[in-house]
C-alpha cells in the first residue's frame, strides 16, 4: 500500500487537472467523472468544490486569466488603442494554448476580483483620453467579442498549433465552389494565415472605435 501523501484535493488543483486534461480531450470528453480519475479520487468528491461543470468552466476560465496576466504589467503610458491592442492579443494567445480555450471562456464567468484590476486601469486610460464610460465599455467589450468569436471560429479549424481538423482543405473548397469563383477564392483568406486575418479585423474593429468616438 502506497503511502505516498498526495496534495489536497481542492478548487485549484481539480481546475489545473481539467485545464491539462482539456487539452487531450476536448471540452465534449470533459467530464468530471474523467477529471476525478485523473486526480484519482471519486467523482463525488468534486461536488465539494464545484456544484455542477460550468462552475468548474467559471474556476478554469479564471484560471486561464490569472496565468494569462501573471507576471506581466500594464503600462500607464498606453494610449488606449495600444491597450486595447496589447490585452486582445494577450488574449487570443492565452485561448489559442487550450483546446476549445475560446469555448471555456465564452459565457464563463470569473469566480473572484481577479480581472478588476486591469479592467480599472483600461476604463481610467480610456476615459482619460475622452471617452465616455459608456464608450469605454463598449471599446472594450466589442474588441474582446471580436477576440473571442475569432478564436473560436480558429479552434474550430485548428485545435492546437500543428492539428488541423478534416474537412478544412482550401484547395478541394476551391475546386467544389469552381462555379463561383469569388466564394472559391475566399477559403484561402478565410482558412489560412489566422494571424494575418487576426491583426486586420482587430485594425478593423479599432477604427471603428475611433471613427465612431472621433477619438
Amino acid at each position: 500500500m502506497s503511502t505516498e501523501k498526495r496534495p489536497p484535493l481542492d478548487r485549484a488543483r481539480v481546475a489545473a487537472t481539467a485545464l491539462k486534461l482539456l487539452n487531450e480531450v476536448g471540452l465534449d470528453g470533459l467530464t468530471l467523472r474523467a477529471i476525478a480519475r485523473e486526480l484519482d479520487v471519486k467523482a463525488p468528491a468534486l461536488y465539494w468544490h464545484f456544484k455542477d461543470k460550468q462552475a468548474l468552466l467559471d474556476e478554469m476560465a479564471t484560471e486561464m486569466y490569472r496565468r494569462m496576466v501573471a507576471g506581466t504589467d500594464l503600462d500607464p503610458s498606453d494610449t488606449w488603442r495600444e491597450r486595447l491592442l496589447k490585452s486582445n492579443r494577450a488574449l487570443r494567445t492565452a485561448l489559442l494554448g487550450y483546446r476549445d480555450g475560446a469555448k471555456v471562456y465564452s459565457g464563463s464567468r470569473f469566480t473572484g476580483l481577479v480581472h478588476v484590476e486591469q479592467m480599472e486601469e483600461t476604463l481610467r486610460l480610456c476615459t482619460a483620453a475622452g471617452f465616455t464610460l459608456s464608450q469605454a465599455v463598449r471599446a472594450m467589450s466589442t474588441s474582446y467579442l471580436y477576440t473571442l468569436g475569432f478564436v473560436t471560429e480558429e479552434q474550430g479549424v485548428v485545435p492546437l498549433p500543428g492539428e488541423r481538423r478534416e474537412g478544412f482543405d482550401v484547395a478541394e473548397r476551391a475546386r467544389m465552389m469552381a462555379g463561383f469563383p469569388l466564394s472559391a477564392a475566399a477559403g484561402a483568406e478565410i482558412f489560412q494565415d489566422f494571424e494575418r486575418g487576426y491583426e486586420e479585423g482587430l485594425a478593423v474593429v479599432l477604427a471603428g472605435i475611433e471613427a465612431r468616438y472621433g477619438l
